[in-house]
């Protein structure tokens, strides 16, 4: 999981600010879920670095939801790609479905339950959860190398005609 976020921070870093900013937020998130998952979390309780990892889950899914994607589409029908948008449409509803199970793990284990908690079937869910994040960033990182290059293109192809 974090050696995929090295190579989309390396690939992507620095091409636009909105998917800077995502990126570090995604480093945030796996270095949260690894923290808790390896038990590193130097002094906090189980549930303080679990509030954490629910923390900067939420940050992450929602700043995806609500606006690097709506730019990626943007970006795409500005480009006139219709490959770009053929893939959104196609990755979204698994993207979804993966953001329902974060929004629930954060309802179950975040900052506000009341809950005790079950180290064990929390253990269990949280490795599920890792899948699932390891998924999305693939799904993520297709999306953004689509639009990279769909947008790299045209400036290439008006470079040569110049």
């Amino acid at each position: 999981m974090l050696e995929k976020y090295k190579n989309a921070q390396e690939r992507w870093g620095g091409v636009d600010r909105l998917i800077d900013r995502w990126l570090a937020d995604r480093k945030e998130l796996v270095d949260q879920y690894i923290a808790l998952r390896d038990q590193t979390h130097e002094g906090r309780s189980v549930q303080e670095q679990l509030n954490l990892f629910c923390s900067a889950l939420l940050d992450y899914v929602s700043a995806g939801h609500f606006s690097v994607y709506e730019q990626l589409v943007r970006g795409a029908e500005e480009a006139g790609d219709d490959r770009a948008l053929e893939l959104m449409a196609r990755v979204m509803p698994r993207i979804e479905t993966i953001t329902q199970f974060a929004v629930l793990f954060n309802d179950y284990y975040g900052a506000r339950t009341k809950r005790v908690l079950k180290e064990d079937v929390m253990r269990s869910r949280l490795l599920k959860m890792g899948g699932l994040l390891d998924e999305r960033f693939e799904l993520e990182d297709c999306l953004i190398e689509v639009l990279h290059n769909a947008h790299r293109q045209p400036q290439q192809a008006t470079a040569t005609v110049g």
